[in-house]
C-alpha cells in the first residue's frame, strides 16, 4: 500500500463518454462508496499531480525517505509547507464537494474515502470520511507519537523564523512551495511541544510510505459493503486507490469513473466520464431529485 510516482498514462485510454446517465442509474439505487482524488480539489484551487497542468512536471513531492533521513530533508519540507500553508488553508469547498456532501445526505452515498488531505470533504459537510493518505492539518511527533494542530504548529514556526520570507506563486498538491535552497537554509525548525526534542511531520502518507493497516482495513470493508464505487478525479496512479478498485471490479461491483483524463483504473470501469468535477456533480445531484 505505498503511494509511488511510477505511473504514466499510456496514450491508450478506455473509450469514455461525457454522459452521466449509467453514473445517474446506478448512483441512484444508493450504496455508493466515493473514492475521491485531487481533481476533485483543483476547483477550490489546489493543483493536481498529474491533470493538464500537474504538478509532477515541475515538482517531486517530498518522500518519506527523504523526510527521515536527515534534519537537511525535513527544514527543505517545512520551510516550504510553512509558506505553502497560509495558501493552502484558505481553500474552501467546491461544488464537487457540497455535490458528494448533499449525495451522503439523501443517501445515495454510504462512505467517502479520499486520498486529499485538504479536509475540504469535511467542511463541506461530508461525515466520516476515511482520509487514506492523512490530514495537513494535523502534525505528528516521529518520537513520541503525540499528534497536534497544524494551526498551533505555525504560530511557533512564524515566532521562530520571523524574518523568513519568499515570493509564493503557486502552492503545489502536498501544501508546499518551491522555494531555492539559499532560501531555505536558515530556516529554523522546532521541537515537539509536548515531549520538547521531537521530530515533527505532517499526519499524512508520503510518497514512499505506507497507510496504516487499519484504515486499510477500514476501506475494504466499505468496499466489501458497497452497491458501487465512485472514483472521483483520480488517476488512480497510486496503488493505495487503485488496490480498492480492483477489490470492487473483482467483486462484481460496479465501478464508475468521473475524471478529467485517462485512469489506471479505466480496464476496471463500467464506464469513465470524461468532465470537470464540479458541473457533472452539480448535474448528478439535480438529476437524482437533490
Amino acid at each position: 500500500m505505498r503511494p509511488t510516482l511510477s505511473w504514466t498514462p499510456t496514450g491508450a485510454s478506455a473509450p469514455c463518454t461525457t454522459e452521466l446517465t449509467e453514473v445517474v442509474r446506478v448512483v441512484g439505487d444508493g450504496g455508493v462508496v466515493v473514492l475521491s482524488g485531487a481533481g476533485l480539489s483543483t476547483e477550490s484551487g489546489i493543483p493536481d499531480y498529474r491533470g493538464a497542468d500537474g504538478t509532477l512536471t515541475r515538482h517531486l513531492p517530498m518522500t518519506h525517505q527523504e523526510f527521515l533521513s536527515s534534519d537537511e530533508g525535513r527544514r527543505r519540507y517545512w520551510a516550504r509547507s510553512h509558506l505553502g500553508w497560509a495558501a493552502f488553508s484558505r481553500a474552501r469547498p467546491n461544488a464537487g464537494h457540497r455535490a458528494v456532501a448533499a449525495l451522503q445526505r439523501s443517501g445515495h452515498v454510504a462512505g467517502v474515502i479520499t486520498q486529499n488531505v485538504d479536509e475540504l470533504h469535511q467542511a463541506a459537510g461530508a461525515e466520516g470520511v476515511v482520509e487514506l493518505h492523512g490530514s495537513l492539518a494535523r502534525v505528528v511527533c516521529l518520537d513520541c507519537g503525540r499528534t497536534g494542530s497544524r494551526r498551533q504548529l505555525e504560530q511557533r514556526l512564524r515566532a521562530a523564523n520571523p524574518d523568513f520570507r519568499a515570493e509564493v506563486t503557486r502552492i503545489n498538491p502536498d501544501g508546499d512551495v518551491d522555494l531555492p535552497e539559499h532560501v531555505v537554509r536558515d530556516f529554523r525548525l522546532v521541537p515537539c511541544s509536548a515531549c520538547g526534542t521531537g521530530r515533527l511531520k505532517p499526519d499524512v502518507v508520503f510518497f514512499g510510505d505506507s497507510v496504516p493497516r487499519a484504515r486499510v482495513d477500514e476501506c475494504r470493508r466499505l468496499v466489501d459493503d458497497a452497491r458501487a464505487v465512485l472514483v472521483l478525479g483520480s488517476s488512480l496512479a497510486v496503488m493505495s486507490g487503485l488496490r480498492f478498485v480492483r477489490q470492487a471490479a473483482k467483486a462484481g461491483i460496479p465501478v464508475l469513473i468521473v475524471n478529467r483524463g485517462e485512469t489506471r483504473g479505466d480496464a476496471h470501469a463500467r464506464v469513465r466520464v470524461d468532465r470537470p468535477l464540479g458541473s457533472a456533480l452539480t448535474e448528478l445531484v439535480a438529476r437524482l431529485g437533490g
